[in-house]
């Protein structure tokens, strides 16, 4: 396993991490056998989130007895207000089974919501304070729009910047990955593998570590996928794995969203990125069940889409997003 490090923090991480999502749909027991695999081959860096349901603890377990010095430990949290990640932070020290977290991350910043986050009395605040008290080391954003991440660092200082990125999402690459450098901003890239659609994710992996970023973060779900991913570490691409991606995300671009969020607002207040996230954590990732509950708790559905086409006028991608909504109607709602 090849190693870098995380920007500024001085954190020296495996280039292969570990995504937390798919612990979800294993057992606590199955999580042991995948985390073990991970640390036996390399990895250090481990991801999670309070809204993975049961990840964090799965992940807390897993890691007890392992000295601490020996794993670099992530997780963020939505919450919008100081109180609110506060409790978030001492919930996930208690999953965890730690006292301080090497890096804690305001999860999935969108433009509706991120200035209640960073004004007075916003969850940035609190996790500032829980990074005097100690219980923080880093800290750190996560978001699907690299404008909007950009535009947080040209404004505030982070540690850290999580992001999409892989064969077929390269926004980041024009603007945001070489401004983080610059600033020695650590970059984590999540969706390395778009959701599961490669046929070699190995290959996948190969051509984001060609970039100067600090760590990739596939989810791991059993023994073998950790070998597979990690097996990406230290070997260049070569140019059949190369041309078998080009293939592969050509068939798949045209009906791929970026969750750019360009298509918003919806008339009648549809969430579609969210939407086709749920739909590609259900086929994707297999997390159907997980993505099921959250699609029911959307206010409103793809059921509710009266097909008027203004969002189809606005996706820069020039998605079938109605055709795409109707997928999701059927997959969820039958």
């Amino acid at each position: 396993m090849n190693y870098r490090k995380l920007g500024k923090t001085g954190l020296t991480v495996s280039e292969i991490g570990f995504g937390g999502i798919p612990l979800q749909r294993i057992t606590p027991d199955e999580a042991v056998a995948v985390v073990r695999e991970a640390l036996r081959l390399g990895i250090n860096f481990f991801d999670s989130a309070r809204g993975y349901t049961d990840s964090e603890e799965k992940l807390g377990r897993a890691l007890q007895g392992i000295a601490r010095k020996e794993e670099v430990l992530a997780s963020k949290s939505k919450a919008r207000r100081k109180e609110e990640i506060k409790r978030d932070i001492e919930t996930s020290l208690r999953h965890f089974r730690t006292e301080y977290l090497d890096l804690y991350q305001l999860h999935e910043l969108r433009p509706e919501t991120v200035g209640e986050i960073i004004s007075p009395g916003g969850a940035l605040e609190g996790l500032r304070e829980a990074q005097r008290e100690g219980k923080v080391r880093f800290i750190g954003i996560t978001g699907h729009i690299p404008s909007l991440l950009l535009e947080l660092l040209q404004k505030d200082s982070f540690d850290t910047v999580q992001f999409p990125f892989n064969y077929i999402e390269r926004d980041a690459l024009a603007e945001l990955l070489p401004f983080a450098i610059r600033q020695n901003v650590g970059t984590i890239i999540m969706k390395p593998l778009a959701g599961g659609v490669f046929s070699d994710p190995a290959a996948a992996l190969k051509f984001i570590l060609k970039h100067d970023i600090s760590t990739a973060i596939p989810g791991m779900q059993d023994p073998a996928e950790v070998k597979q991913n990690a097996s990406a570490s230290g070997i260049g691409l070569t140019a059949a794995e190369e041309e078998r991606l080009r293939g592969e995300a050509e068939h798949i671009g045209r009906r791929f969203c970026r969750r750019c969020a360009y298509c918003l607002p919806c008339p009648q207040g549809i969430d579609i990125p969210m939407q086709l996230i749920l739909k590609r954590y259900s086929e994707g990732y297999g997390l159907h069940q997980w993505a099921l509950e959250r699609y029911l708790a959307q206010e409103a559905k793809s059921s509710d889409c009266l097909e008027c086409g203004e969002c189809e006028e606005k996706c820069p991608y020039k998605l079938p997003i109605r055709e795409l909504l109707q997928e999701c109607r059927r997959l969820f709602e039958g």
